[in-house]
Parts: structure tokens; sequence; C-alpha cells
């Protein structure tokens, strides 16, 4: 019998070949095959995050029950007070809250190091994106 992990969650997993070799897919269609969500009426935006709450389903962070809570979303119902875990691939700061959460880190790596402790250790779990659009200023350009 094959690992339930090589299949996601409910079975969700599946494998497309490409140019560049195999790349791992999860099927929001298979949900729907087990009767868990109608995909025609969840809008764009709920389904982003459905497939991101199923792309990360390890029955720890991010368990099947969240995964059955948003498949089940309905407008009509409004905000029931349920969370669900976000994990986003990328996270885009502009300049001003930006460069406060570099300066955090920076922070807590001088602490780590002063402590004694390995400073490289202190990174982000997603990586983040800093746009600074206007708060840098050039005194030479093309030299």
């Amino acid at each position: 019998m094959a690992d339930k992990n090589q299949f996601g969650a409910f079975g969700a997993r599946a494998e497309i070949d490409t140019s560049l070799g195999k790349l791992g897919i999860y099927r929001l269609r298979r949900l729907e095959e087990l009767g868990l969500t109608q995909l025609e009426r969840l809008p764009y935006s709920i389904r982003v995050l459905l497939e991101s709450v199923l792309r990360h389903c390890d029955g720890f962070a991010v368990t099947e029950d969240d995964v059955r809570g948003l498949a089940g979303w309905a407008a009509a119902r409004g905000r029931d007070g349920k969370d669900f875990p976000f994990r986003p691939a990328r996270v885009l700061l502009q300049d001003f809250t930006g460069v406060p959460a570099i300066v955090d880190l920076a922070a807590m790596r001088s602490a780590v190091a002063r402590l004694g402790g390995d400073p490289k250790r202190i990174n982000p779990l997603i990586p983040a994106d800093l746009v600074i659009d206007h708060s840098v200023q050039v005194d030479f350009f093309g030299d």
C-alpha cells in the first residue's frame, strides 16, 4: 500500500510531467470528488486559500479539519469566528512596514549573538521581499 503522504491529505497530491521534470500539484477537484466542497460556488480568493491549506496540511500546524472547514466556506454564513492557518509562499513588505521588521530581525540576531548563540538561526520562516520605493537617497549615479 502506498504511503498516505505520497498522495497528500485527502489523496489530493498528484504529479504532472513538464519539460523540466515532474511537478507536484494539489488538486482541489479531489475535495469536490469527496463531497467536501463545490468549487464553482467558491470565490477565487477562497480557492487560493483552500489550495494553500491543502498543500500545507501536515496534521499538526495545518489539520484535515482546517481543510474541511475552509472547503465548506459559505458567504451566507458570514464570519463564523474560526481561524485557519495562513501560509503564504512569500511576503511583500513596503518600506513603511518592512523597515521595522528588518530592524526587529537585526535586533534579535544581535541579542542571540550577545547571549552566545548563532545569529544565523534567526530567520523568517517565509521568504520576504522588502520594497523600498522612496526612502533611498542616491548620491552618485552611473559611476
